[in-house]
């Protein structure tokens, strides 16, 4: 009966914070982690990190998750530009891991920076607060790497300011861009989004 209550007040909550932040592809990963968070007050008691590698062919990359990842796909808007944003999502603890794919009209590096600056605005924008950002490589299944970036966040986010921590890595690699990200009440043990992060490789 808990559960069910808590379950019904998360959804409630997702929907209001998803209509206040509609412009920004952070507002799915943050309705995601509002309706988990009913699962959290159950059992962040006891958080389990069961890694699997998670081949998406179909989005060009390879990443280790904590848990069995669900899906979802949004339509958004970059400046004018419908695209659509997919994602795969998996819980552990009182964190979310996410790796959202945006599929662009092609590969004009223009382009690239446009959907990165919007996903970069996007995140700080919804946890109001500029990050902590830097250079970072990202690497190639095959070998080498393409530069990306990283970014840490501490701020709050929802209709109750509820404190959230994220970490997230964008770049771009021809008709995609990519957002990794961890996401949390309770800041996740460092070895954990170190794996997360380590494992994820572009095709």
């Amino acid at each position: 009966m808990l559960r069910s209550i808590l379950r019904v007040s998360a959804r409630r909550f997702a929907r209001s914070v998803q209509s206040s932040a509609s412009s920004s592809a952070l507002g799915s990963l943050l309705a995601v982690v509002v309706v988990l968070a009913a699962g959290w007050l159950v059992a962040a008691c006891s958080p389990t990190y069961d890694w699997r590698t998670i081949m998406n062919n179909d989005n060009g990359y390879t990443v280790d998750l904590p848990a069995k990842p669900t899906s979802d796909e949004r339509q958004i808007d970059i400046d004018g530009t419908p695209m659509k944003m997919a994602m795969q999502i998996a819980e552990a603890g009182d964190a979310v891991f996410a790796v959202g794919t945006v599929m662009l009209p092609s590969d004009d590096p223009q382009v690239q920076r446009m959907a990165l600056d919007y996903l970069r605005a996007g995140l700080a924008r919804n946890l109001g607060t500029a990050p902590n950002a830097h250079a970072k490589a990202i690497p190639l299944a095959a070998g080498g790497q393409v530069q990306g970036l990283e970014m840490t966040f501490s701020g709050k986010a929802g209709p109750k300011q509820e404190a959230r921590t994220m970490h997230a890595r964008l770049v771009a690699k021809g008709r995609h861009v990519y957002q990794a990200a961890v996401i949390a009440s309770k800041e996740p043990p460092p070895d954990q989004v170190e794996q997360f992060f380590e494992s994820f490789k572009l095709y």
